[in-house]
């Protein structure tokens, strides 16, 4: 289901039709990209100006700056992405809606800034550039297309600073979550993680944990790995491990309020983690008296899944077994436009999907969830 295609300048006349002839959709993870490195100086007090090029930011890796196994690409993306004025992929909005957000319909878009402060070292340097990031979403991009919504980026280690970051955007309808990276200094079940769950439940804001980010420690149990494609495929075994410390640290007690959505590390996983955790959670139930529930209950009443990267079977009718356990009410559709591993929206679903799943697929469990509806 990875698909590119390149770009082709179409008439209005063109785009309308092509639009009007799709459905409408929900994109849930669209990667903005900033097209110069300062761009975000107008959202910054000069003193970060000044410190940043002096000393640099340095996330909590063993790498002075840059991820241990850089992709191949730059911004891991499409080489037809590339902006006709310049700059990275996915820093034009002209470009972004030409080539996507236009010809695949797409009327509710969310925008998950990567390139952020979070997992910085400098908690005060972080809290500065997730602010700044935040209030260049709104600049750049949602105040300019109203289909786009943002991601309401937090210095997650700060759990204090990141707390008082979502109450200061809350009620701003720029933004429909709380976004989080699943690599982080602890598991994020952790109690200095709390504050931000507290936060994002008074304000009614779902809260996004998107594979990758920098917590200092490799995504084996082991050590590094070799290559770039352990890499890659250890994000789902991450946002396992990430799940199953939400549950049994008991923040859906505390928080029985709280949404969560896994994005982009699959879910073909989660029926497989949530019968080992419920089988082990009745021999060992004594030890985690805050756990009332089963698991699987917690998983199936709290969390919300992005599609891409959704795994692709040899036999595709397989996928409805999974999305049966799942939920269909559950999964919301994601291109990671404009990532190399883009999902094409017409070639996800596999032929035999009701109507009103496939409208619940691509745009009703968004809008529902979002409080858009």
């Amino acid at each position: 289901m990875n698909v590119q295609f390149r770009d082709r300048p179409a008439s209005s006349a063109e785009a309308k039709a092509q639009a009007q002839a799709k459905t409408a959709i929900a994109d849930c993870d669209i990667h903005p990209a900033r097209a110069t490195a300062t761009e975000l100086h107008p959202f910054l007090a000069k003193r970060w100006h000044d410190h940043l090029e002096t000393y640099g930011k340095h996330p909590y890796q063993g790498m002075m700056e840059g991820p241990p196994y850089p992709k191949a690409q730059p911004n891991a993306s499409r080489r037809d992405a590339y902006p006709p004025e310049g700059g990275p992929q996915g820093s034009s909005l002209s470009l972004m809606q030409r080539q996507h957000l236009d010809p695949n319909n797409v009327v509710l878009g969310v925008l998950n800034p990567l390139a952020t402060g979070q997992g910085i070292r400098n908690h005060e340097l972080a809290a500065a550039i997730c602010s700044a990031i935040n209030d260049w979403q709104i600049d750049k991009w949602t105040s300019k297309d109203a289909r786009l919504k943002g991601s309401i980026v937090v210095a997650n280690e700060d759990g204090p600073t990141a707390a008082a970051e979502i109450r200061k955007r809350a009620g701003d309808k720029n933004f429909v979550q709380v976004l989080l990276l699943s690599r982080t200094v602890e598991p994020l079940g952790q109690r200095r993680y709390w504050p931000i769950y507290e936060a994002a439940e008074e304000a009614g804001l779902p809260v996004g944990v998107h594979a990758f980010g920098f917590g200092g420690n490799p995504i084996t149990a082991s050590g590094w790995p070799s290559f770039y494609i352990e890499e890659m495929v250890g994000h789902s075994q991450c946002q396992q491990a990430v799940l199953a410390s939400l549950v049994l640290e008991g923040v859906f007690e505390r928080y029985p309020r709280l949404k969560m959505i896994m994005i982009e590390a699959g879910f073909g996983w989660a029926p497989s983690l949530s019968w080992r955790l419920d089988r082990s959670w009745q021999r060992l139930k004594s030890e985690v008296p805050h756990v009332k529930r089963p698991p699987s209950e917690y998983i199936r009443d709290h969390i919300w899944w992005t599609t891409q990267p959704m795994e692709d079977p040899e036999r595709r009718d397989h996928l409805f077994d999974i999305v049966e356990w799942v939920g269909w009410d559950k999964l919301l559709f994601a291109t990671d436009y404009p990532h190399w591993d883009f999902d094409e929206p017409s070639r996800v679903l596999p032929p035999g999907v009701s109507d009103a799943n496939r409208e619940a697929f691509y745009l009703g469990n968004a809008k529902a969830l979002y409080g858009l509806a």
